[in-house]
């Protein structure tokens, strides 16, 4: 029996952390915590941002929330114009010498614009980017 890549898991563990966050925003919102995930703020292990050329071929900066590391590994990417505002967030899934990304749209897109809001209003963007020159 082969291994499934990283495609082939790419879309089950995306809209797993689409769920996750979005039960996560709604809670938060609501000043509670969920029983079963915990607090927003303790979700994720970092909020960064990774300048352009730090990895081979990447001409664009982004700002990095990774979810998990190791292998596997998954992260969503938000990359921003001037004022900040996100013109594309992909997810990517990483395993040992494997990787696959999406491109969010529609519902998905939606939740992780409202966590980009949180991010702005928390003083989480300022903190990650305040030596960015955008």
């Amino acid at each position: 029996m082969s291994e499934l890549k990283c495609k082939d898991r790419v879309c089950a563990t995306l809209r797993g952390r689409v769920d996750d966050l979005s039960q996560l925003l709604a809670a938060d919102a609501s000043g509670s915590v969920d029983p079963e995930l915990g607090a927003l703020n303790e979700y994720g292990l970092s909020f960064d941002y990774v300048a352009p050329g730090s990895f081979d071929g990447q001409d664009e900066g982004y700002f990095r929330y990774q979810i998990s590391w190791g292998g596997p590994s998954d992260e969503f990417r938000f990359f921003v114009n001037p004022d900040l505002s996100c013109h594309r967030i992909e997810y990517w899934f990483l395993d040992w010498f494997d990787g696959a990304s999406r491109t969010l749209s529609g519902e998905s897109e939606s939740v992780l614009l409202n966590l980009w809001d949180v991010f702005k209003d928390t003083g989480a963007l300022a903190a990650a980017g305040r030596h960015v020159q955008l």
